[in-house]
Order: structure tokens, then sequence, then C-alpha cells
């Protein structure tokens, strides 16, 4: 059961006392089928997780109080994953992930700290990830906004997607984990589509699709902002860029008016528009295949006047070139956001790229199944098999 809360001058009945004895040997279950953010009133209960496909249990700030502990278990096929909900909240265990039949303590430190103690013991073996949503396309006709990149969240990387890494992953074998990899945005005439979001226990958000129709239209919100579109013939415009998500990405940039360029598309590393007017916010670089790779550039800004705005590093399209040129594509696999359309007349906004999911692990520790729904492969990097996931959903697991 859950803890009681008692007022002054009341009298405890012997049910009461009958429930607050049961309370460590009978805790109250609430049985969860998805995925689940911890609430005030869990405290002193059992979670139970039954899901056949993998969950997670998400833990938020200024919600508990130290010395607050709750049970949890998985009782369903599917790996549970317990995560912070947020940077506000730092959750430890030698294992954060429970199999079937795996159960831990949960127990808070502060409102901002907790350690689950799990029944796993640290016997799985740690993972290392990036997951990169698909990029959003760029505006189109006249100076549509850039696209915005993919969310990218990344364990290995010198600088994180847009805030501080988070750490690998401890993994059970003989447990099905689902993977997703989003596609990009598909360009057009009018305002570029937002990408589609990549998961792999957590989920990269897809990147904000850019301003378009010549109407001040707003880049829209992404894991990384796309761009605002400019107005027809220059002038003042009223269109912002969009905003990125926390910790994976930035927003895409403002057009400047007077037919200069409209606004770029954020970054995973920086917002539109940070290395020059139009130009394309820049990823990120991280080495978890073994090499120097950068993922999650955005869209260039499109121009009325002449020349093209570049795309940011890590996949991002450039805009059209003017007087009349579609937005280039964001490439393939880095979330790269899709370059906004440039000239005088209707042209077409590129496409974002898509996005990637890659999982590295030491060799001697396992061997991954990628399972049906999923393209992708394996190569080895010094003590690391790299597991390149490239498109689809499905489910991996390890043996």
């Amino acid at each position: 059961m859950a803890i009681q809360s008692f007022s002054s001058g009341q009298t405890l009945t012997a049910a009461q006392m009958n429930s607050l004895q049961a309370n460590d040997y009978n805790q109250t279950v609430s049985a969860k089928t998805t995925s689940y953010t911890l609430v005030a009133g869990d405290v002193g209960t059992h979670v139970e997780m039954t899901a056949a496909t993998a969950t997670t249990i998400s833990i938020p700030a200024a919600t508990f109080s130290a010395g607050d502990s709750l049970f949890i278990s998985s009782q369903g096929a599917g790996a549970v994953t317990i995560q912070a909900a947020s940077t506000a909240i730092t959750v430890n265990g030698s294992s954060l992930s429970l199999a079937q039949y795996g159960g831990g303590t949960l127990r808070f430190q502060s409102a901002s700290a907790a350690t689950f103690f799990s029944g796993a013991g640290g016997t799985g073996f740690d993972v290392d990830y990036l997951i990169v949503a698909g990029g959003g396309a760029g505006g189109g006709r006249f100076q549509g906004g850039g696209g915005g990149a993919g969310g990218i969240i990344c364990t290995v990387t010198a600088t994180g997607g847009g805030g501080a890494l988070p750490p690998a992953i401890k993994l059970e074998k003989s447990t099905n984990y689902a993977v997703v990899v989003g596609g990009g945005g598909a360009g057009s005439t009018n305002n570029g589509a937002s990408g589609s979001s990549s998961s792999f226990l957590f989920t990269a958000v897809g990147g904000g699709g850019g301003g378009g129709t010549n109407n001040n239209q707003n880049g829209l919100v992404g894991g990384s902002g796309g761009g605002g579109n400019d107005a027809s013939e220059g002038g003042s415009p009223t269109s912002v860029g969009g905003a990125g998500t926390l910790n994976q990405g930035f927003a895409g940039g403002n057009p400047s008016g007077s037919s200069n360029p409209a606004g770029a598309g954020g970054g995973a590393g920086e917002a539109g528009n940070t290395d020059g007017q139009g130009d394309g916010g820049d990823g990120i670089a991280t080495t978890i295949t073994g090499s120097s790779v950068s993922y999650g550039g955005g869209g260039g800004g499109g121009t009325r006047t002449s020349g093209s705005k570049a795309g940011g590093d890590g996949g991002g399209g450039a805009s059209g070139t003017a007087p009349s040129g579609n937005g280039v594509a964001g490439s393939i696999n880095t979330g790269g956001g899709g370059g906004g359309a440039s000239g005088t007349t209707t042209q077409t906004g590129g496409n974002g790229g898509s996005g990637i999911v890659v999982l590295r692990y030491l060799t001697s520790a396992a061997t991954i199944t990628i399972g049906a729904g999923l393209t992708g492969s394996t190569a080895t990097s010094g003590d690391f098999t790299v597991a390149s996931i490239t498109a689809g959903s499905g489910n991996v697991s390890w043996a």
C-alpha cells in the first residue's frame, strides 16, 4: 500500500494499523503496460511493468523527497529501462535495465538524486549508443527556411547533442530491444515537413521543417528547429525560427528581410545563422564508429538575390541557388536538415536526411542479432563491435 498520511489528534483504527504492518509485505501493486513516469503517489508501492516490448520508467525531478522509496519489477518480456526524466535529476545504479522477472528498489537521496538497487546485480553488459532522428525538410517557394536537423542523443561525442552526455547503459542478453530509425521530412513548395523520430530506449525528436509558402511562416519546432521563411519582396518578415529540444539540438534562425537569406535550420551543435545569416547550424562529431563522423547539420536558408547558403557541418543541405533553385536534400543517415528554396519563382525545399542508430559494445561481451524490419550491419573497431542500423523498425537482441 502507499504511505499513509495522518493529522494531529486523529484516532488510529485497528484497520489502519493492520494496513501499516502489511505495507512491507503486501505493497499496493500498479501494473503498467506502457512506458510510465513516476508520480508522488508511487512512494511505498510496487510498480510492475508487464509489456511484451521495451518500455521505460522515467523519474521526474522535484517530485520525491530524501528517504522516499518504491519497488519496480518487470513481469513482461520487454526490457525495462530506468531513466531520468530530465537533466534536473540524476539516477545512478549498477544496472538501470531490467529483463523479465528482474526487479529492484528505487531510493531517493534528495529531490534531484536517486539510486536504483537492481536485483540484476549488474550482470548485463555496457552499450554506447548514437540515436539520430530524421532531419526536417527546407521550406519552399521563394526564400524558404532551412530544415532543422534531427535530434541527437549520444554517449560518445565531443560536444553532446545540445547538452551534457548521457551515460552508456547496461543491457541484458536474450532480451528484445526496440529500434526505430526515423526518415527525413519531405520537401515541397509549401512548408517543409518535419522529420520522424528515432528511438532505442530513448527517443530523439525529428527535426523541424523550415517555413515556406512565401507568407512569413515560422520554422517548426523539432530536435533542432526549422528556420523562418522570408517575405516575398524583402521588407520586414515577422516569422521566427522553431525551437530545438533540450539536450538534442538548437533553434532555427530568424530571417533578415530585405531580400536577404531566410532563417537557417538549427543544428545539433549550434543554432541556425550562427556562422552567418542563412548558414545552417553545425552538428556534432562523434567517434562511436571508430572514426570521427559528423551528424545533425541544419539546412541553409533560401536567398533571393544570388548564390546559395551553406548547410551545417553534419549533413545539412545547402539552399537552392538564386534566382530559381530548389533546396538541396540533407545527407542520408545523418539527420541533416534540407536546404530552403531560393529565388523569385515557386521552388521546392530539400528533403531532410534520414536518421541512424549506432550501437557499440565489447565484442567479447555479446553478439548482436538485428531483427526483421531493420536494415543494418556490423563492423569491428578495436575491442568493440559497432552495429549501424540505417532504416526500419524492429528489435535487436544479444546472446
